[in-house]
């Protein structure tokens, strides 16, 4: 079973332009979905699809029409004292895959909330195969609360991965090795934060983003699968790195992309997969959201495992082996 924490939901409003983004003027629009989201209810919406059985810890009234869409798309749903309403994002997509997003920050929590959801989470870890804490944490949120929550994790058999950027990132990285979880999932991005390396060539340059991913590793950091866009992913263990590039795809829309790697991941490992064959699967997977419009999160039938080409790494010559 995968377990997921959203502390900070939304709905996902996705608009689909007919031609380039022109700010300022007034523009056709394709077409205009909505659908209940966040990292962790991604992720779980990827369990449903895949057959594993999933249960996605968030704060809404249980009564709120989110949570019904949860419930009605097959997810078990756990929700908690809620602090206000779910926020919504929009994400305007052009026809070239161009993703603009626009995050409302969500209502302001207190202390009850977070241990609300906390207490929730460490109830339904005990029996789940993977924990998995993802997304942005919403306002009034200590920047260390995943940092805290994994060294709770800790006692538990499920193993643990966190997909966060910005504060509650640079917060979890501090507290290292204290606070290492089984799995991180930056970008480039992300890496560079707290790195200090340049961001583009981290999107671009598979040696150097491993290189990157490896001082995690080397602070207690069980696995990181570090993804780079159009350039793919690496994966960085104690025991190596891995390089994989994506199949040939028309990109339709990034959002989900990075959630749908993750969970890729974390599908290779449930099924026992080797390092290069889980970085395989996380790879095939997010190359299949990117073809699919708005936020829709792909199933097995999308996934085109066969045709990612995966390569070892060697970082003491800085070439691949």
């Amino acid at each position: 079973m995968i377990l997921t924490l959203t502390p900070n939901p939304s709905i996902d409003r996705t608009i689909a332009l007919a031609g380039v983004l022109a700010r300022g003027q007034v523009q056709r629009v394709e077409s205009v979905t909505a659908q209940g989201g966040g990292k962790g209810v991604n992720i779980s919406r990827a369990s449903v699809a895949a057959g594993i059985p999933t249960v996605a810890v968030l704060p809404a009234a249980k009564d709120d029409p989110f949570v019904i869409e949860l419930l009605t798309a097959g997810i078990d749903c756990k929700p908690v004292l809620p602090a206000g309403g779910v926020r919504t994002n929009l994400t305007i997509t052009e026809p070239d895959g161009t993703t603009t997003k626009l995050n409302s920050p969500g209502a302001a929590v207190g202390p009850q909330h977070l241990e609300a959801m906390a207490t929730t989470l460490l109830a339904r870890a005990a029996t789940s195969s993977w924990t998995v804490l993802a997304g942005s944490l919403p306002a009034g949120s200590p920047d260390t609360f995943y940092a805290d929550l994994v060294h709770r994790l800790h006692d538990c058999p499920s193993k643990v991965a966190v997909d966060t950027s910005e504060r509650p990132l640079a917060a979890l990285v501090d507290a290292l090795p204290g606070s290492a979880p089984d799995l991180m999932k930056p970008n480039g991005e992300e890496l560079a934060s707290f790195t200090g390396d340049d961001p583009d060539v981290l999107e671009s340059d598979p040696s150097a983003t491993a290189a990157a991913a490896r001082t995690l590793v080397d602070r207690g950091v069980g696995a990181v699968l570090a993804t780079m866009g159009p350039a793919g992913a690496v994966l960085v263990t104690a025991e190596g790195c891995w390089h994989a590039t994506p199949p040939p795809t028309t990109v339709v829309s990034t959002v989900g992309a990075g959630d749908s790697s993750l969970f890729g991941y974390i599908l290779g490992d449930i099924r026992g997969l080797p390092a290069a064959e889980r970085l395989a699967l996380a790879v095939a997977y997010g190359s299949a959201a990117a073809a699919l419009p708005g936020t829709t999160i792909p199933g097995p039938d999308h996934v085109l495992t066969d045709l990612v080409a995966v390569r070892q790494l060697d970082l003491t010559q800085g070439i691949p082996s």
